[in-house]
């Protein structure tokens, strides 16, 4: 017997007096420069690493929400596994702590990591998949490596065969490239292998 009704676990939601209570001082903190209005709720189902049917939750701004909750319909249909996802807020919106714990998350009011520029996440224009086998890493002026998270050594070698890893033109990344996202293993310099954004 099916626990879920695929269709119905599948919506967008505006961020309920409930939801806000998750969130204010944590991925929403004061100062926070959006609005609640700017920021939706997707509520989605997905296969785990072990093949389970589970329920995800994300939030994104408005404007990709839509696309989000599409996004992972398709990827939920080609029952592609991402292993958690649940609101960065369980983790204290604390991100090295949510990628070391694979999870796949989206708003989080912060920086990008080593700067004071808001990050695409902080617009809820960014999502990270997968994280620990996708990492963000480069080579800093100083000749050392940045690797987020930091358990992840060893997925930073990307010619290992790893069923979790993103690569060009896979599923993953079509799904996105579809959408209008980008690839943060696109970039030139900095990889962020776990990373897709929408900016406009």
């Amino acid at each position: 017997m099916q626990p879920f009704n695929i269709d119905a676990a599948f919506y967008i939601s505006e961020i309920t007096d409930d939801i806000f209570a998750r969130i204010k001082g944590r991925s929403y903190p004061d100062g926070c420069t959006l609005s609640l209005g700017e920021i939706r709720y997707v509520h989605v189902l997905h296969y785990d690493f072990d093949g389970n049917i589970t329920e995800g939750e994300i939030i994104v701004n408005t404007a990709i929400a839509e696309d989000v909750l599409e996004i992972f319909r398709e990827l939920f249909d080609i029952e592609y596994p991402i292993e958690k996802m649940t609101l960065i807020d369980a983790y204290d919106a604390d991100d090295e702590r949510s990628m070391e714990d694979n999870n796949t998350s989206a708003f989080n009011y912060r920086f990008i990591a080593e700067t004071t520029v808001l990050s695409n996440h902080a617009l809820g224009r960014a999502i990270d998949i997968n994280p620990l086998y996708n990492p963000y890493v480069y080579i800093r002026k100083d000749g050392s490596t940045f690797l987020q998270p930091y358990n992840a050594g060893d997925y930073v070698d990307r010619e290992k065969d790893n069923p979790y890893y993103i690569r060009r033109n896979d599923a993953c990344y079509n799904i996105f490239i579809e959408h209008g996202f980008t690839w943060g293993g696109d970039w030139n310099t900095k990889k962020d292998y776990q990373h897709f954004e929408k900016t406009k």
